[in-house]
């Protein structure tokens, strides 16, 4: 069945972010009393919801993490993408050649994502089909966000490719019975990647 729409994550899909942001995140929850390093962080929590995670965190913590986390968190992401983040390495030359609709589904926010993709020149490019799992009830690995974005498209399920490279994303693809294809961590996009996709599921 051919290919109408293609589905990209955002944090290590269309920009180089998950380093970046897995240091930010052990460095302030480090701060607020979970101590947990850069590695753990990508371990446990790469392709999950903001939401999800912090429910965790806070159950083993047995307290909710402080008003002042979440300000801390933005602030040192902010300031660290403003900083040195870039996009993954051939995506605008994909984005140049795909004829196939093309929209954005992360578990990040949208705040998050007017700065990671603003400062790589891929908002202009994307929005406003631009979808989050603040929008709705379960983030991957549930398949709630990739049905939103379907949707939202007025494209059914079946004719969606997603491209991810964490494996909550490529299960919540799988459950929303999505073609998928994914990516190694910090590999440019292939500009045959679309073709590639369509025959079949991976």
């Amino acid at each position: 069945m051919p290919i109408d729409l293609i589905i990209f994550d955002c944090d290590g899909v269309l920009v180089d972010s998950e380093e970046i942001s897995c240091r930010a995140h052990a460095d302030v929850l480090t701060r607020h009393g979970y101590p947990i390093t850069p590695d753990q962080v990508f371990d446990r929590f790469l392709g999950r919801s903001t939401r999800q995670a912090n429910l965790e965190i806070e159950t083993e913590l047995g307290r909710k993490l402080p008003d002042a986390y979440h300000g801390d968190l933005q602030d040192e992401l902010l300031r660290s993408f403003e900083a040195d983040l870039e996009a993954i390495r051939g995506i605008h030359d994909v984005l140049d050649v795909v004829t196939q609709r093309v929209c954005v589904a992360s578990s990040g926010s949208h705040q998050r994502m007017r700065v990671s993709l603003g400062s790589t020149g891929l908002y202009e490019r994307l929005a406003p089909n631009i979808f989050s799992a603040s929008q709705v009830k379960n983030g991957k690995p549930a398949p709630d966000l990739f049905l939103f974005a379907a949707h939202e498209m007025g494209v059914p399920p079946e004719r969606c490719v997603v491209i991810e490279d964490s494996l909550a994303g490529i299960a919540g693809a799988r459950a929303a019975g999505m073609n998928r294809v994914r990516l190694p961590r910090r590999q440019p996009l292939p500009r045959r990647l679309c073709r590639d996709a369509a025959p079949g599921r991976r």
